[in-house]
């Protein structure tokens, strides 16, 4: 069986095994969401093709046919060990052309029921694009407070919240890049595309956040929400906030240390920058900490209007109270 359909039947399909037919530096980028690369070209060859296509398609669609065998060769005999002939396998590439469409016909021919998604990933981000431009119907409850005043971890112990800075791969200030790179802007909104779509509880936890994250942006509507939300007020004591800084930032190198300062000294005096670094270089973290709290809690802007308080210096407690606020 082979089949094409739109983004809004496919997304409704239980299947298999997605397939991104794509190249591995696509598919890497940004891809639908647990969706496996099996790919018609690799990077070398899809490059090679595309420049080839420019002068001669003729010669470009049959030298990208022997690739794709090729590649089906070795394709073939994973898919044969891991998915039964007749398994429910949904196909995409970029635009919904020939390298999703020459892997859907050999798999139909197989025995495997494929099912191809017309326009491709292209197709599929339009689609995401419009949903991030309608109102959403989730009730959030928005996590607000100083610096390290238990937002994020209570956040990571609820059912119902969505992880911005986990998803984000970001801890949201100017230190806030201590795991490794981001995802891209379209990995991230497909991350949270998925997140949205089909939520299931009545109210959605969030943690207070600018509408940039590192080096990513929050759709307008998830943002807006956001902002409409009512706010929590999280009031920690500073031992507690200290003892989370130094569990989730260090051990950090120098070179990191300083390239973060770097990020907010236009904001900070020249004392006050050479005092922190002194501070760090003679291992006086809490020093430093202490003085980054002093910086940030004046510019963190506390919303005008409070509808619950809670004291997050115990989560437990703080975590129950939550729970309570879900009816």
């Amino acid at each position: 069986m082979y089949k094409e359909v739109n983004f809004e039947n496919f997304l409704n399909c239980n299947f298999d095994l997605l397939i991104d037919a794509r190249s591995p530096r696509e598919y890497n980028f940004a891809h639908i969401k647990n969706a496996k690369n099996y790919y018609a070209l690799n990077d070398e060859e899809f490059e090679e093709i595309g420049t080839l296509y420019k002068r001669s398609k003729g010669l470009a669609k049959a030298k990208g046919a022997s690739y794709i065998c090729k590649n089906m060769s070795y394709h073939i005999n994973e898919l044969f060990q891991n998915y039964k002939i007749g398994s429910l396998i949904g196909i995409y590439c970029a635009r919904g052309g020939k390298r999703s469409k020459a892997i859907a016909l050999i798999l139909a021919e197989l025995g495997y029921r494929v099912i191809r998604l017309e326009g491709g990933y292209k197709a599929y981000r339009s689609y995401v694009s419009a949903f991030f431009q309608k109102e959403l119907n989730i009730k959030f409850l928005c996590l607000c407070g100083n610096t390290a005043s238990g937002k994020s971890d209570l956040i990571q112990t609820l059912d119902n919240a969505l992880n911005l800075e986990k998803i984000a791969n970001h801890q949201g200030s100017s230190f806030g890049k201590i795991h490794g790179e981001q995802p891209s802007q379209k990995a991230f909104e497909d991350e949270l595309f998925f997140f949205l779509k089909d939520y299931p509880y009545k109210t959605c936890f969030i943690e207070a956040e600018s509408r940039q994250i590192g080096n990513l942006t929050l759709p307008l509507n998830l943002y807006t929400s956001m902002q409409n939300a009512k706010k929590i007020w999280c009031e920690c004591d500073l031992n507690s906030r200290i003892q989370r800084v130094l569990k989730n930032y260090t051990p950090m190198e120098k070179d990191t240390f300083f390239k973060c300062v770097e990020k907010i000294s236009p904001y900070i005096s020249k004392d006050f920058k050479i005092n922190l670094c002194k501070n760090f270089e003679n291992n006086n973290l809490k020093i430093c900490i202490k003085m980054l709290f002093e910086y940030y809690d004046k510019v963190y802007k506390k919303p005008k209007k409070i509808d619950y308080f809670i004291n997050s210096s115990n989560l437990d407690e703080a975590k129950k109270y939550l729970m309570s606020l879900n009816s």
